[in-house]
């Protein structure tokens, strides 16, 4: 079952500034270098960043949080959906990709730190719920026990009935359904246009 999309804005991003195709170099560099942190050869697609921000809600009040940004396609797919960049708070691993970040989107909170201990990372520096969870970790490179943590994290951040979205290039939820007790987990069409195809799951906790 798909959740209704919504329209997207076009709303530009911070200076006009897009994916380059330099970043196809840093991403291949930093899986060369660490592929189970990495988890892709190359950012996520423009079509995949957009079907990824079609969940979030930019009128819905609250902080976003988007892990794994990379080089920033979903982030600048955010910004182009209506969310500002005041309410954005990314957490990146890679030093590299920091302070491109901060370059490229003006404005946007970005933590360096480990997104699989998110509470921790972000203690002390929000002061509101979650009203997202927008996420592009390798999520299947670690155990399950480790995905239903960090999905547990984000929700006790979170208002309730916020998001989870991750996606996955599997044919299978990235965190089962087996293992999430009462969490819904709704699956997106196929996104054929991203190299290789790909589908996003939203997952929500029940108020």
């Amino acid at each position: 079952m798909l959740e209704p999309a919504r329209p997207l804005s076009r709303r530009r991003t911070p200076r006009g500034k897009g994916i380059d195709f330099a970043d196809e170099a840093r991403f291949l560099r930093s899986w060369l270098d660490k592929p189970l942190v990495t988890g892709a050869v190359s950012p996520s697609g423009k079509a995949l960043a957009r079907m990824m921000a079609r969940y979030v809600d930019p009128k819905e009040p609250g902080l976003v949080l988007e892990i794994g940004p990379g080089t920033g396609p979903v982030t600048e797919a955010l910004i182009e959906r209506g969310v500002s960049p005041e309410r954005l708070v990314l957490i990146e691993y890679n030093a590299e990709f920091v302070p491109l970040l901060e370059r490229r989107f003006p404005g946007v909170t970005i933590v360096r730190g480990d997104a699989y201990n998110a509470s921790e990372t972000l203690a002390g520096r929000i002061g509101q719920s979650l009203t997202a969870t927008v996420s592009s970790l390798p999520l299947l490179t670690k155990p399950v026990r480790q995905r239903v943590k960090l999905l547990e994290q984000c929700f006790e951040m979170s208002r309730p009935g916020a998001p989870f979205i991750q996606f996955t290039y599997g044919l299978t939820p990235p965190i089962p359904r087996e293992a999430i007790g009462l969490t819904t987990a709704l699956g997106s069409p196929r996104v054929w246009l991203n190299l290789p195809p790909a589908r996003v799951w939203i997952y929500r906790r029940p108020a």
